[in-house]
């Protein structure tokens, strides 16, 4: 109590992730020294400046009295924008809404065609460019219909399929106005149907079911409809409320029949109006950074119009736009309610459902911006955790520590970023075991990323990005270890294997044999020929070997590539007999030279 440090009586404080006690001082008017002493006093040593995490921030305001809450992300970028009199949330006068597109989210299991379906929507070919087959970005898309008469545009995103990117698929579903859930006819209702189905209920949004697939022998719509009404989807021919359209999306078969259906579903279940007038909002679909436009956002714009020129910030990004693309990289002058477009312009590459908003002026933006870099800065420190490798992780666990592993995480596209992280994060381990992403980002690997890795023990994964030239020297000498991966599950899958023990076998070197040059012989033909005799074990033809003269390795990983006793050619020569060999291409022998053989044999695990 000496210290000074003021007590509360249960007053609320109010604290943003990875606060200093400088930062807590301020809250309760007391000198920041003073909480220093208090840590300290309860075997903490933590500096006034220090990014703190949320448990010793909590532990800090039960000892003083105060009830210390921790500041939702949400919570406090609200905090912060009022500060720049924005409200995202104010109320918009009904004068000045205008009817916009609905706004379509295509879900469904893997290879049930999902993505065949937009091609056949958009008349373009995406799968021959997934790995494997399998969405691996999200993007959206604007397509036109005639319905009644009128020219309807319909904004599609393509969330992908496979089961890592549950959090895309989540983020696409409350970014969206519809669902169109796609069911393969031959099929029927699988795990990530269900998945999907969940999200959009979730998001509390109409569904529209794409039966695919119908021109297959084996399927069967009916089947379909009658699994899903287990799941709350009653079709209309059976007195629900839910469309059902039976397509095939190869054959491009009621393709206009599901389109109907999308806007028949919005004009009679959703009030599709936004303000065109006014400062653009929405959110960053997609982002990614391109070697010679730097970083470009897929946004969707909400409300208001953006136009080029505008200053906006995104995230953590900011800028101001330098142009816009449609899906058909073509220029757009600006951008109203419900219409997706590329963006140039940004600073840095916004993170995938980061909001968007455009602001009057640059330095608004940047002062958003930058006090959103410094909260997630001090909120990444305070979560960097203790030294770990994929290699030494399963001796530390047979020491009984608790481990953690620490990932750095670089993507091509902020999506496949955050749906890894999501992936990573639910992989179930033994309490003994951690694993805690301490930073994520888009673009190659860079030497700051290296240099985390280096400082805080971690690894780095690279999703369809790889490190360059001296930052690949550069790991290798800090001894960083960079993992690259272009199919997410293969990525997942082995930091499982890692944190469950399950690591690829490891390999130790067993010597063979030696041998002494005692003559070398000149041939015009073959090079240098080594006389030896065998000094210990056995010298086998096809061996691994290195050369020592004088106690120093020459030549490493050479290979006896030729073995004769006397003219006949041998398989093996023992210890105490004379052969003749050859070192492959290498001819730089002379006599008292010694050749070791050996193998790399599997070192069985523990």
């Amino acid at each position: 109590m000496s210290s000074g440090a003021p007590r509360g009586q249960g007053q609320v404080v109010r604290l943003p992730r990875g606060a200093s006690l400088s930062d807590f001082a301020e809250r309760i008017n007391a000198n920041p020294g003073s909480l220093v002493q208090e840590m300290f006093n309860l075997g903490e040593m933590v500096t006034a400046t220090q990014s703190c995490t949320d448990d010793t921030l909590l532990l800090l305001g039960e000892h003083l009295g105060f009830e210390v809450q921790i500041v939702t992300r949400e919570e406090e970028d609200r905090e912060l924008l009022a500060r720049f009199d924005i409200d995202l949330d104010a109320d918009v006068a009904e004068d000045r809404l205008v009817t916009r597109p609905p706004v379509v989210t295509v879900m469904g299991h893997v290879d049930h065609g999902k993505t065949k379906l937009l091609d056949a929507i958009r008349s373009s070919n995406l799968v021959a460019g997934e790995a494997g087959g399998i969405t691996q970005h999200i993007g959206a898309y604007q397509v036109h219909v005639g319905h009644d008469g009128h020219d309807r545009a319909i904004t599609f995103i393509d969330t992908p399929g496979h089961e890592a990117f549950t959090a895309m698929r989540a983020r696409g579903a409350q970014a969206t106005d519809i669902v169109v859930l796609v069911v393969a006819a031959d099929d029927g209702v699988m795990p990530q149907t269900i998945e999907a189905l969940n999200h959009a209920k979730a998001a509390e949004v109409p569904i529209v079911v794409a039966v695919n697939k119908i021109d297959k022998p084996e399927a069967n719509p009916d089947k379909v409809r009658q699994q899903l009404t287990e799941y709350g989807l009653v079709a209309e021919e059976y007195g629900g409320e839910t469309m059902f359209v039976n397509i095939s999306a190869k054959s491009r078969i009621n393709i206009d029949a599901l389109l109907e259906a999308v806007l028949l579903t919005a004009d009679a279940a959703l009030d599709l109006r936004a303000p065109v007038d006014g400062q653009a909002q929405g959110i960053a679909i997609e982002a990614h950074l391109d070697r010679g436009r730097g970083p470009v956002a897929t946004v969707l714009v909400n409300q208001g119009t953006l136009r080029v020129g505008d200053a906006i910030v995104a995230g953590d990004a900011h800028g101001r736009v330098r142009a816009m693309l449609d899906e058909n990289g073509q220029p757009v002058p600006e951008a109203g309610p419900a219409r997706p477009v590329q963006v140039l312009g940004l600073t840095a590459v916004p993170g995938a459902g980061d909001t968007f908003l455009a602001v009057r002026e640059d330095r608004t933006a940047r002062q958003i911006a930058e006090q959103r870099q410094a909260r997630d800065r001090a909120a990444q420190i305070a979560n960097r955790g203790g030294r770990v490798t994929l290699e030494n992780l399963l001796d530390r666990i047979k020491e009984g520590e608790k481990t953690t592993l620490n990932l750095i995480l670089k993507g091509d596209v902020s999506g496949s970023v955050e749906a890894l992280e999501d992936a990573l994060v639910k992989i179930e381990v033994a309490d003994e075991v951690q694993l805690k992403i301490i930073h994520r980002g888009v673009g190659g690997v860079t030497q700051d990323d290296v240099n985390l890795a280096s400082a805080s023990d971690a690894i780095i994964i690279g999703f369809n990005v790889r490190a360059e030239g001296k930052v690949r020297e550069y790991a290798d000498r800090e001894g960083v270890e960079i993992r690259y991966y272009t199919v997410i599950y293969q990525a997942i899958e082995e930091v499982e294997a890692a944190l469950k023990g399950l690591l690829k076998p490891e390999y130790e070197e067993v010597e063979q044999g030696s041998a002494e040059i005692r003559e070398v012989f000149r041939s015009s033909k073959i090079g240098n020929i080594a006389g030896c005799i065998v000094r210990s074990g056995l010298i086998r033809r096809n061996a691994r070997a290195r050369l020592l003269r004088d106690g120093a390795v020459v030549a490493e990983s050479v290979t006896i590539s030729s073995l004769k006793r006397f003219k006949d050619d041998a398989t093996e020569v023992r210890e105490g007999f004379e052969c003749g060999l050859t070192l492959g291409n290498y001819n730089d022998i002379r006599v008292g030279d010694l050749i070791e053989t050996y193998e790399m044999k599997e070192k069985p695990r523990a």
